[in-house]
């Protein structure tokens, strides 16, 4: 009777510590989401509650007109501004059973922790992001998270939520695309390296399908779902996964001899076709990469700990630590190549920094429990052996193994002792099977001295992370692109100029006006000043915004009859050259040259350039000069200080004293950074030709008055 009490009071005791194990987790998942709360919310005790960044305007807006909005637009409503910031602890709440899918709780617990406040998630989730990314990295990591679940239970349910996961994730943001071809490319090489099974097919198959047909369903995909380049791997993987899948089926129906033969006449025909009909598709996008200090700044240590993780991946390779080292690898490339992706990087980043800090603890508290052990162990002969055992090997054993052996003591020691003949027959049973022996899994131990140096190592190295990162919410990323500070000794100067000009432009203008600016300033135009602009963040329609640099970029009179076509009543431009604002449209106007002589080949680069420099100062070009952007920007900026001192070119500007004979200044805000122009009528523009109209025919001046020159020739 001893036997079955000791067992049910064992089965107790791992259920008691399962139930504390999972209270503790659960514990410590809440701190972390306080924690990622918490460190985001500087930006709104810092400045006030708005909206950040120009693009989120538009979702603002959206969600104004969907009435889900009571609050002014100016003070930004707290469902919009702290909605990124919810999203981050959602986002928490399932990772360390994302993790325990492949390296353990620990280790998930881990990585939420790092994830909590990793620069570079912050960035996207602080409070004010109102972006697509904010939801979008969340749908991102859940559809990972269920397809790796899939993998390791072959469960359709759970392929079923990985669809409607990634229906999600389309339905957010357009970086859908990576993982459309993420998955793909592990499939392909869980093909490659012999690791095909059901649980694979079931794992990529229904979210090929549903997916896709979900996806078809979103407005702005459509049909591009199944005619983009963009999905044409994740159907070549499938049609390759149903061809492997066959070719077991066959293997299992004919005889080795026959299935070789099939094979030869099959990879004969194959490679035959492949080599006329399939094409290489490759697609890059091009976009500004990413500095090495911007890794740094981003996740910052755990750029050290990240090798460290993908060892552990390997130390034993499964599905889903395979996924893990493949989401990496691709997520390092695309963010190489794509500043933006920076924000794909961290969660990948933050997953293997997690396993390796985990499987580091692991090591270093197990050296120390058992080197303490050895240290108070009473018992002579005891700690002889294990000492021995340690000094010979370096490692120690692990607990199942010493618990597998002892049952089979007790289960052997009750039976009676076979007879002569039956021990004879076992001999001859032995002999002829062979026995595998058993291995000893074997544990690594290390001194107690290199094990506290290690932890507290460890210690200070996570200090330094959270004092990184609480700065970087605190300083780099809390700030709002449309509330300005700077430090001076003085103290804390803010620059509230945008607000001030879109509050001027909603209280001095009519509801039906016109406003043309940069695309940059368009959402925050629309829903801060309530005005339509020709031009916006949606960048689809490229003519538009050609247009509005070629008339940026045009002398003061073909810009007027530009704008006039167009309806516009007001411009507006951003200056930075009082306050040394570097992101105003002076540095931006290239690529307003660019984009405009793009689709209008009369506006040249090289006409705005000096021996290849750009240059606003007296060695500046004649038509750089005299362009709107120019006279825009610099009108008046002599009376400030006398001399037209650019702070942020560095220079003194090169034409100083001009006029404006076809735009009228009508508002500046306090520190010269937005500047608003209003068109003057065309009668106002045409009165310095009034004698020459009179003295020609009636008729002549009807067809002359009449007749409209092409602005964009």
């Amino acid at each position: 009777m001893a036997e079955p009490e000791s067992s049910t009071a064992a089965a107790g005791g791992s259920r008691l510590r399962n139930a504390c194990g999972g209270v503790l987790c659960a514990f410590t998942l809440l701190l972390i989401g306080v924690l990622a709360f918490s460190i985001r919310l500087f930006s709104v005790i810092k400045y006030e509650s708005v909206i950040h960044e120009f693009d989120p305007y538009f979702n603002f807006r959206v969600t104004q007109v969907a009435k889900f909005s009571k609050h002014s637009i100016v003070s930004g409503d707290c469902l919009c501004v702290h909605c990124s910031n919810i999203l981050s602890k959602r986002f928490l709440g399932y990772l360390p059973f994302n993790k325990g899918e492949a390296k353990g709780t620990g280790a998930g617990l881990m990585a939420a922790a790092i994830l909590a406040m990793v620069p570079s998630y912050i960035s996207r989730s602080v409070a004010g992001s109102y972006d697509n990314e904010a939801v979008a990295i969340f749908a991102l990591i859940f559809t990972f998270y269920l397809y790796v679940k899939t993998l390791n239970t072959g469960s359709l349910f759970y392929a079923t939520l990985n669809a409607l996961s990634y229906f999600y994730m389309v339905c957010s943001w357009g970086g859908y695309t990576f993982i459309i071809n993420l998955i793909p490319i592990h499939v392909l090489l869980c093909i490659v390296t012999g690791r095909y099974s059901s649980r694979l097919y079931i794992a990529y198959a229904p979210l090929v399908i549903l997916g896709t047909l979900l996806a078809a369903l979103v407005p702005v995909v459509g049909f591009n779902a199944v005619m983009t380049s963009e999905h044409f791997a994740s159907f070549l993987v499938f049609i390759i996964l149903h061809v492997v899948a066959l070719v077991y089926y066959i293997k299992g129906l004919l005889t080795p001899r026959l299935f070789k033969v099939a094979m030869t006449l099959v990879i004969t025909v194959g490679l035959t076709y492949a080599s006329k009909y399939i094409p290489i598709i490759a697609s890059v996008s091009e976009h500004q990469p990413p500095t090495w200090p911007s890794y740094f700044m981003d996740i910052n240590v755990l750029a050290f700990l990240i090798p460290a993780g993908i060892i552990s991946c390997f130390l034993p390779l499964s599905d889903a630590s395979s996924f893990v080292v493949l989401y990496l690898v691709t997520a390092v490339y695309f963010s190489g190549v794509m500043v933006r992706l920076m924000l794909v990087l961290a969660p990948a980043a933050c997953i293997l920094s997690g396993i390796a800090l985990s499987e580091a603890f692991d090591v270093l508290t197990r050296s120390v429990k058992y080197q303490l052990s050895k240290l108070f162990d009473d018992s002579p002969a005891a700690s002889g052996d294990s000492s021995a055992e340690s000094s010979s090997a370096g490692t120690v054993s692990t607990n199942s193994a010493k618990n597998e052996t002892r049952p089979e003591k007790t289960e052997t020691a009750p039976k009676e002792k076979p007879s002569k003949k039956n021990r004879k027959k076992e001999k001859e049973v032995a002999e002829s099977v062979p026995v595998k022996p058993k291995k000893e899994k074997k544990l690594l131990v290390l001194p107690m001295e290199a094990s506290v140096l290690g932890i507290l190592l460890l210690i200070v190295l996570g200090g330094f992370y959270v004092v990184h990162c609480v700065w970087a919410a605190a300083e780099a990323y809390s700030a709002p692109s449309i509330v300005l500070t700077s430090r001076s000794r003085d103290g804390l100067h803010v620059f509230d100029d945008f607000r001030e000009a879109y509050a001027w432009l909603s209280h001095n203008t009519d509801v039906d006006d016109k406003v043309a600016s940069w695309w940059d300033y368009g959402y925050q135009t629309t829903a801060m000043a309530n005005r339509t602009v020709i031009v916006d963040n949606n960048t689809w329609n490229n003519t538009h915004i050609a247009t509005v640099g070629t008339a940026m970029s045009s002398p003061e009179k073909a810009a007027w009859e530009i704008f006039n076509s167009l309806d516009v009543k007001y411009v507006l431009v951003v200056f930075g050259g009082l306050v040394g604002y570097p992101s105003d449209d002076i540095n931006k106007f290239l690529w307003m040259v660019r984009i405009g002589g793009g689709v209008f080949p009369h506006i040249k680069e090289p006409d705005y350039l000096r021996d290849g420099n750009y240059r606003v100062d007296a060695q500046g070009t004649p038509t750089m000069l005299n362009c709107l952007m120019y006279k825009l920007c610099y009108y008046r900026f002599v009376e400030t200080d006398g001399k037209g001192f650019d702070r942020v070119r560095g220079y003194e500007i090169g034409k100083k004293h001009f006029k404006l004979t076809h735009f009228e200044e009508v508002f500046t805000t306090h520190h010269w950074m937005v500047r608003i122009y209003k068109l003057k009528p065309q009668k106002n523009r045409v009165r310095g030709k009034l004698k020459k109209l009179k003295s020609g025919s009636k008729a002549s001046s009807t067809n002359a008055a009449g007749r409209k020159k092409n602005p964009w020739q």
